[in-house]
């Protein structure tokens, strides 16, 4: 379809409305499909839920036809991706604009944000470009600092308070200060608050002479998400990293550092208080300081209090000259996580030096240099590490790890009246989105085999956050399901009702939790509604994915008792939410590290475990 044909039907879809007695409607609009489809698939009369009524896509009748009609044809979807994203309110990054390389003397970049920074600063000499409050408590961060300071002499970069509170920043780091000479990067208070933040430095600082980079507080309190340093400092000479403070209290966050400092001399980093206090934090170093020369490589307090987490070290510091390796209080993880050094040290020199002091436990060393020249001080055995979580653990139904937020899950003792309990955050924190009407979805592909597709109509680069969200999605709808379990994504709520009725019929009520009230705080337990007269049932639960259009991971849930309860302000007693519960009967089959049992202090199958239904989460059951 022609651009300027779609625009006319797009302007004239705004004054397309009927008349029908006395209101303004429009029978043929998603919502109003949606409404009339609900009527003939669900048996009850009950109330419509508006919390899922009102996720109906927002398309005008016009604005369908064009778009469902752009569907079947990929590349005029693609070209009008912009108008479609807004219309139909879904998560497109915007496409950047004109490069900012040309500019003149120092410039302070504040409130500022996405942008196309590429060879910005590239040749500079002296000076300092300061990025502070930038991109900060936006729904997305899109900015490509490609070949950024490049060539530059004595060039200072600052991005103080980068993305704060951004939900989905997506940042590109290519050849960023390459061939820099002297000068400094300092990364302060970086994406800190972030949902699902994807950063990518690619030969970040390569063949720099006496450039410094810090990385201070980087990634805090972020949930989910990678970080990705490749060809991080190669070839560099003097160069100075620091990673303090980085990723901590983070949920699930991912570092990869891939020829990180290779054939560097003289190079000089420090990981402190890396990764702390974080869930299930991952990182990879592959060929990190191979064929370096007295390289200093200090890990301390490194992955401290975390839960489980796992490190891979690849081929690290191999045949590097006069190389020093120090792990000072690495991975005293709460939970035991996974340590591998395959092919560390080693190759043709021997004049390396490592030392563990203070090391977790459930390391493997293969291919590891000659064990002449490490030292292992207090290096705790798996043997050490049960006995102290055996002497230290506390009461059962405590909480034993104060990385699981108190209130996360609680036990089936506290559904009743009068009780006080702490309320986790049930804030939905994904971006904003709606359904797509059953007729667009339908025409759009939804298969791995399809990504490339996928990638084209959404705009999303190789390595962009956009093509990580399609990916893992796509990854997690097409997992085998579980023993027992029915599982189905779906894209619009016309596909949910049609799950949602095929396991449990058609006489069915969908619940969610009022409102976020609470959140965070003691509440009290007013009055309380056993559904389905507190029998044990089944239900179907739906869970928000992270995809440019909402997307839901529908799957049944066996064997479970659903529970509706007033909360109450503890204080004045009065309601302030209305929340919905559900509690697991059998967790034989979940895992000993699941966050329920690291935080009620039990085992798989021992204990049922209860948790809120959170904001835009739901799950259907048989009507009463």
């Amino acid at each position: 379809m022609h651009k300027f044909t779609l625009f006319l039907i797009l302007i004239f879809s705004s004054i397309n409305v009927f008349v029908f007695a006395g209101k303004t409607d429009d029978p043929f609009t998603p919502k109003a499909y949606l409404i009339r489809y609900w009527k003939k698939q669900i048996s009850n009369d009950l109330p419509k839920p508006s919390f899922l009524i009102n996720k109906a896509s927002p398309l005008t009748a016009v604005q369908l036809t064009a778009f469902a009609k752009l569907a079947g044809n990929q590349n005029s979807l693609s070209t009008n991706l912009q108008s479609f994203c807004s219309a139909a309110n879904l998560l497109c990054f915007p496409d950047l604009g004109q490069s900012l390389e040309k500019h003149s003397g120092d410039v302070n970049f504040k409130e500022y944000s996405e942008q196309n920074f590429t060879n910005y600063g590239s040749g500079r000499i002296g000076g300092s470009d300061s990025f502070k409050n930038y991109s900060n408590d936006g729904n997305q961060a899109l900015d490509s600092f490609r070949r950024y300071s490049r060539d530059s002499v004595g060039h200072d970069d600052k991005f103080s308070t980068y993305a704060r509170g951004t939900n989905v920043p997506d940042q590109s780091f290519n050849t960023y200060g390459t061939k820099a000479n002297g000068g400094n990067g300092d990364f302060n208070a970086y994406a800190t608050d972030v949902n699902v933040p994807n950063m990518r430095f690619t030969s970040y600082s390569d063949d720099v002479n006496g450039r410094s980079q810090s990385f201070k507080a980087y990634s805090q309190n972020a949930n989910a998400g990678d970080q990705s340093f490749t060809s991080y400092g190669k070839k560099g000479n003097a160069a100075v990293n620091e990673f303090k403070s980085y990723g901590n209290n983070s949920n699930v966050i991912g570092s990869s550092f891939s020829n990180y400092g290779e054939n560097g001399n003289g190079a000089n980093d420090s990981f402190t208080s890396y990764g702390e206090n974080g869930n299930v934090p991952e990182n990879n170093f592959k060929a990190y300081g191979d064929g370096g020369n007295a390289a200093v490589d200090t890990f301390a307090n490194y992955r401290d209090q975390s839960n489980v987490g796992d490190d891979n070290f690849k081929s690290y510091a191999k045949s590097s000259n006069a190389a020093d390796e120090k792990f000072i209080n690495y991975g005293n993880s709460f939970n035991e996580g996974t340590d591998t050094f395959s092919g560390y040290g080693g190759g043709t020199v021997a004049n390396q030096k490592f030392g563990f002091k203070v090391y977790g436990v459930n390391n493997t060393f293969k291919d590891y240099a000659d064990k002449k020249r490490a030292s292992f001080t207090t290096y705790v055995t798996p043997a050490d590490k049960i006995t102290a979580m055996k002497t230290t653990s506390p009461a059962k139904g405590k909480n034993v790890n104060k990385w699981i937020e108190p209130g996360k899950f609680f036990r089936e003792s506290v559904m009743k009246s009068g009780s006080v309990i702490q309320m986790p955050d049930i804030r939905d924190k994904m971006p904003k989105r709606s359904f797509l009407p059953r007729v667009i979805v339908s025409k759009l592909p939804f298969s791995s085999s399809k990504i490339g597709d996928l990638k084209k109509i959404f705009h999303a680069e190789d390595n962009s956050s956009m093509a990580k969200f399609i990916d893992d999605a796509l990854n997690d709808c097409e997992r085998t399901p579980s023993q027992g379990e029915s599982k189905r994504c779906v894209g619009s709520v016309e596909d949910m009702i049609d799950f949602a009725t095929s396991v449990l019929g058609r006489d069915v009520v969908v619940r969610t939790t009022d409102n976020t009230n609470g959140s965070g705080k003691k509440v009290k337990i007013g009055s309380i509604k056993k559904i389905n007269g507190g029998k044990i049932t089944k239900s179907v639960s739906c869970h928000q994915s992270l995809y440019p259009y909402l997307l839901y991971y529908c799957h049944s849930v066996p064997k479970v008792r659903v529970y509706e309860a007033d909360l109450l302000d503890p204080v004045t007693t009065s309601k302030i939410n209305h929340g919905v519960a559900i509690c697991h009967i059998d967790t034989s089959a979940w895992s000993s590290t699941h966050g329920a049992f690291l935080s009620l202090g039990s085992e798989p199958g021992k204990i049922e475990v209860c948790h809120w239904i959170f904001e835009n989460d739901m799950t259907w059951a048989v009507a009463d």
